[in-house]
């Protein structure tokens, strides 16, 4: 069987690489991987490091302004473009960015079946988080497999009409990942010497490792986050590491206020296994990103969702995760809640992750 594998941003590289690998290994599988170009030179070093070569590379010229629609039906064209010329005979998408939308559309055009890898996460709201929702909402209706990460995503695509016969529930990709990440992180054969270094300069205070970068929490979402940020970073007790997105408008926002905090490091973006080991050492995570809601119970961190909705459910109800919105004195008393006790955040540790076991991607294959 001919597979296409679609890649477009860094969480997808991430949540991905352990699917080629499961495949690449079995022989019934001729494996291509397409990388859409969608978060620039982002996906490169996550497939290097991964050993994960992409058969096809789009290059998307995007500025700044740039909109949503620009943007997929540039990947639109393009995915079809090479849809033509591999012809496979399944698509695999993952998640809910423009490039999984359009890799599932382009598909669907030339009626090639779609694999649904991270399916039926839902968070109820068409907007939040926006355009994910309807991304993932459109691409159910395309998909022939569905593989949920967990019960509550396989019940969600049930009770929206999806066939149970299509519906697989294998665990979350990002927990293999995480695994594999590990064992090569225990064996010594990574370099992490940036997150080594920050770790030193945090010397010996709580770290907490924040990261924010949904669109629907730019403007005042964004600066409600700054500004709590700034008030917990006047802790004596606490380091503030935030490796910042890319995109010029949300970092010249961070910049401008934290540039100068006491107690904070603005980073760039880390390595994943750097980000790996960094996340391994925090005492808290501050965060609006799914992944990390997803990896940090594998290392005992609490997270605190600073969104208004979200699609990781098995968290909130675990107790690893608490939902606080983007209000800056919400942030701010229960950070200071977990920060200044350690048997709340010892409570808030899992005996295992609920998002998978490391399995995943072999249930996939």
């Amino acid at each position: 069987m001919r597979v296409l594998v679609v890649i477009g941003t860094r969480p997808e590289a991430i949540k991905l690489f352990p699917v080629v690998h499961a495949l690449q290994a079995d022989a019934a599988f001729d494996v291509s991987v397409c990388d859409t170009g969608q978060h620039g030179e982002l996906t490169a070093p996550v497939l290097e490091f991964a050993r994960v070569v992409a058969d096809h590379r789009l290059v998307l010229h995007r500025g700044e302004r740039t909109s949503l629609a620009e943007l997929t039906s540039n990947l639109l064209t393009r995915l079809d473009e090479v849809m033509a010329k591999s012809q496979p005979d399944r698509v695999i998408v993952q998640g809910d960015t423009q490039s999984a939308l359009a890799g599932a559309m382009a598909a669907h055009y030339r009626r090639i079946p779609v694999a649904h890898v991270e399916a039926g996460l839902r968070s109820g709201d068409l907007h939040n988080p926006w355009p994910e929702e309807a991304n993932r909402r459109m691409i159910a209706q395309i998909a022939q497999q569905h593989f949920a990460p967990t019960k509550a995503a396989a019940d969600d695509l049930l009770s929206l009409g999806i066939a149970l016969e299509t519906v697989v529930m294998t665990g979350n990709t990002v927990v293999d990942a995480l695994e594999w990440t590990r064992s090569q992180l225990e064996c010594g054969g990574l370099d992490v010497a940036d997150a080594k270094e920050l770790v030193r300069e945090a010397g010996g205070r709580k770290i907490v490792l924040v990261t924010a970068h949904r669109r629907e929490s730019w403007g005042q979402g964004l600066a409600d986050i700054v500004k709590a940020v700034a008030l917990l970073a006047q802790r004596d007790d606490a380091f503030f590491i935030w490796p910042m997105h890319a995109n010029p408008a949300l970092r010249d926002r961070i910049v401008e206020t934290l540039g100068k905090a006491p107690n904070v490091v603005l980073a760039e973006p880390l390595a994943y296994p750097d980000f790996v080991h960094l996340l391994s050492k925090a005492c808290l995570a501050l965060t609006d990103s799914g992944g990390v809601q997803e990896e940090a119970p594998s290392f005992g961190v609490p997270v605190l969702v600073m969104r208004d909705t979200t699609e990781r459910k098995e968290g909130m109800a675990l107790g690893t995760a608490w939902l606080v919105g983007t209000r800056p004195e919400d942030i701010v008393h229960h950070a200071n809640a977990l920060l200044d006790d350690a048997a709340l955040r010892e409570a808030m540790r899992a005996p295992a992750n609920p998002y998978g076991d490391g399995r995943a991607a072999r249930r996939i294959t």
